[in-house]
């Protein structure tokens, strides 16, 4: 308790910097789920289509998966230096794996008759898109968003390593002069955060499959 005394006391003192750090976390979080759902839903529902073409597009995913958001950030550093843009590339590379193999997965899983009846009415692929598989495949996909959402959110603190800002230059700070209560200003809005975004997303993904099951 004392601990969370001290750290509610500096970010009184310092509520400015504690309010910048929070919108620049959030901006690079939301910026990068963005980017990577509008690039990897097409291109989950084109793998999910194209035989030829998904093997690779997955497989190179899968790779980028397990490389941790720390080793794409010193990659990127002799490349775009320091600041906001290297640690919004990185997010984007986090979060782009799980939206795009839970939106092949999802197209995928769909029953092959349900798409079949939908051409055999004179249905086009647009119309079987907007009207079947986009609403069968929606809790799905929120479930992938979902996930990049709470891993961004918590690499985001990354992004205070090379300048970029954010809650993680609390984390950061707070370590190097061995105060823990500055650590919790950042850790805990990161928590925090975290599981706004779980929740935000679970709702959608819920609603989505209320919708569909209707």
């Amino acid at each position: 308790m004392h601990l969370l005394a001290e750290a509610y006391a500096y970010a009184q003192e310092n509520s400015e910097k504690v309010l910048e750090a929070l919108r620049v976390h959030l901006t690079l979080s939301v910026t990068a789920l963005l980017i990577a759902s509008l690039v990897c839903i097409p291109l989950g529902y084109l793998c999910s289509r194209n035989e030829k073409l998904s093997p690779f597009i997955m497989n190179t995913f899968n790779t980028l998966r397990v490389i941790p958001s720390l080793a794409v950030l010193i990659v990127l550093l002799p490349i775009m230096g320091t600041g906001i843009a290297p640690a919004m590339v990185a997010l984007t590379v986090l979060a782009c794996p799980p939206i795009l193999i839970n939106t092949f997965s999802a197209f995928r899983s769909i029953d092959a008759s349900i798409i079949e009846a939908a051409r055999g009415v004179g249905m086009s692929a647009g119309q079987m898109l907007r009207s079947i598989e986009l609403p069968l495949a929606a809790p799905l996909i929120m479930t992938g968003v979902k996930t990049a959402g709470v891993e961004v959110v918590a690499s985001a603190t990354l992004a205070a390593f090379i300048g970029g800002g954010g809650l993680g230059t609390f984390i950061i700070n707070g370590l190097s002069m061995y105060d823990f209560s500055i650590m919790l200003v950042g850790a805990i809005q990161v928590a925090v955060i975290a599981l706004v975004f779980e929740v935000f997303f679970s709702g959608l993904g819920k609603m989505a499959a209320r919708l569909r099951d209707r």
